[in-house]
Order: C-alpha cells, then structure tokens, then sequence
C-alpha cells in the first residue's frame, strides 16, 4: 500500500512525548513523583478538559500537588518532560469539581473538540492522552471475564481483576476507524449526517471490523455508504481520536464508480464536490468544510492543495 508523504507532518492530538512506560511499575518512583512540588496533574470532568481563557485564547490547565485536594490514588502517568511528571487526574465523581482545585481566574471544563485545535500540539495531544484513558477506566471497572471489580495498576496502563482465581488483567484499548477522501479527477466525494450542523460535510468513514485489511474496511465502508466502487488505497495518516476511544486512520482513494446511492441508516446525503467550488466558496448553511483540527478536513485541504 502506498504512503503519503503527508503523513510526516502530525494531525492534531498526534504530537510526539515521552510516554515513560519503564516508568509505570516503580511505585516508589511514583509516589515521589506525585509528591514533587514539579509535577504537574492534568484534571478530567466527565470526559470534559480543563481550560482557562488567556489573552492569547483557551489554555490547558496544569496543577501543582497543592492546588488539588483530591485522591491521588488513580491518577495516570502520562509523560516526563525533563524533570516534569504529568498525571491525569479524575474527577468524575465530583459535583461541583472546580472546589477541589484551587486555581486562579476563572476556568472551566469543556469538550475538548471545541478547544483542541486552538492549543499547543503537545498541550493538546496531553489532554486527549487524560480524556482517552479515564474513558477507558469508567468503562472498565468490572471484570469482563468474572465481574468482579478491577481495580487500577501500573500507574493507571493496566485494570487487574480483583477476583484472586482470575487475576486478568485489562489493558486500555484503541478501536481503529478508517476515514477515507474518495475523488474522481477534480472532484470529490462527501457526505452528512442528519444530526450535524446546517451545510457540514465530511468524509466518510467507519469502524475496521475483526479479521478485515485496512484497505478492506475503506473500500466496504465506501461501498456500504455511498455504493461507490474504489482503488487505489493510500495511506495519509493517523489521528488519535478520544471521542470516545478510536484512532483514526486517514487514506486517499480513487473511485471507480461514481454513480451515488446512499444508506440512509447512515448518511443524510452524499455528492460530488468539484474543487473550484470547494476552493472559491465561503462557507454557510448549505455547505461547511469538516471540522477544524480534524483528519477530515486535513485529507480535504491536502486534496484541495495538490498534496497526495
């Protein structure tokens, strides 16, 4: 399969830290680590970031050990960056969660959607890191084995079966998704949900099935939505994509047929966009480009812009 020199430069929530995974074992490490006046903890709501508004725009928040009152017990090692350890930090269970920090100005909590592209790369990818995995914890607390209890291990990588005859352990999961620009010379295939904003259009995409190619699951999820035949699958590039737990895998595709006949179950519509339109209009409530930050609207603008 071919690879797109695209994928050298990284999508949003794709930046590049040092995850200190030799780290996750050493509770003594650990606990010094929660301990240090340097580190740093990274608050999640109930799948919402924690931002404040900055004269430059939304800021993450990072708190010290004494701005939080709150267990620390199942906090989750993200990363070491020089001599700063950073921790998501749940508060899920929390009514009113801004009185367990103590935090200056005026912050809040928020999808992370309607900020992440306005961050730092790093800042960003840090807090979709926090958002993925207490997803992944909230829906892990049972034993899908035995069910019983699980509870945190390996600072916050691993959920271990409390039930000493099954002891299995769990291990924070991904679902791989495709998402795939179709075109036809200079134009290019898009669709809409129903229950998107007026005019918002993107590309499609959907769910890799077990035992099924990658390549298989563009060409199926085209064919299944559109009735759109394809080739020529290439490799764009990746995205984490917290919202709830996938990670999306970008690909360009060539149609082969072009006649539309869409599945209702999953699209609103479906068209042929040619690029002199998409290029010269502005956008409203007829049509709007995918969102900003995402892979979508990355596969479009490369297309737009001539980068394969």
């Amino acid at each position: 399969m071919p690879v797109s020199p695209a994928m050298k430069q990284p999508n949003l929530y794709a930046a590049e830290f040092d995850r200190i995974g030799h780290r996750r074992r050493d509770n003594d490490w650990l606990k010094a680590r929660m301990n240090d006046p340097a580190s740093r903890f990274v608050p999640v709501w109930r799948n919402q970031s924690l931002v404040t508004n900055g004269a430059e725009g939304p800021q993450p928040v990072f708190l010290d050990r004494n701005q939080i009152e709150w267990d620390l017990d199942e906090s989750v090692l993200l990363s070491l960056d020089g001599e700063t350890a950073y921790f998501a930090l749940d508060l899920s269970t929390a009514e009113e969660p801004l009185k367990t920090l103590k935090h200056g100005g005026e912050p809040q909590f928020t999808d992370l959607r309607t900020v992440g592209a306005l961050l730092g790369p790093t800042e960003g990818a840090l807090l979709a890191f926090a958002r993925g995995m207490f997803y992944w914890h909230s829906r892990h607390r049972f034993c899908g084995i035995c069910g019983h209890p699980t509870r945190s291990e390996d600072a916050g990588h691993v959920r271990r079966c409390t039930n000493p005859d099954c002891k299995t352990q769990h291990f924070p999961r991904t679902d791989p998704a495709v998402i795939m620009l179709v075109t036809d010379g200079d134009r290019c295939l898009l669709g809409r949900q129903k229950s998107w904003p007026l005019g918002q259009h993107s590309t499609l995409a959907g769910f890799v099935e077990p035992g099924e190619s990658l390549e298989g699951a563009v060409a199926r999820e085209v064919f299944e939505e559109t009735g759109v035949r394809i080739t020529d699958v290439t490799y764009h590039s990746s995205q984490p994509w917290p919202f709830p737990g996938s990670i999306m895998l970008g690909f360009h595709a060539k149609a082969v047929t072009t006649e539309i006949t869409i599945d209702p179950s999953e699209l609103e519509a479906a068209r042929w966009y040619d690029r002199s339109y998409m290029l010269s209009h502005k956008e409203d409530d007829v049509f709007r480009m995918p969102r900003r930050g995402s892979i979508a609207r990355r596969l479009v603008e490369d297309w737009l812009n001539g980068v394969s």
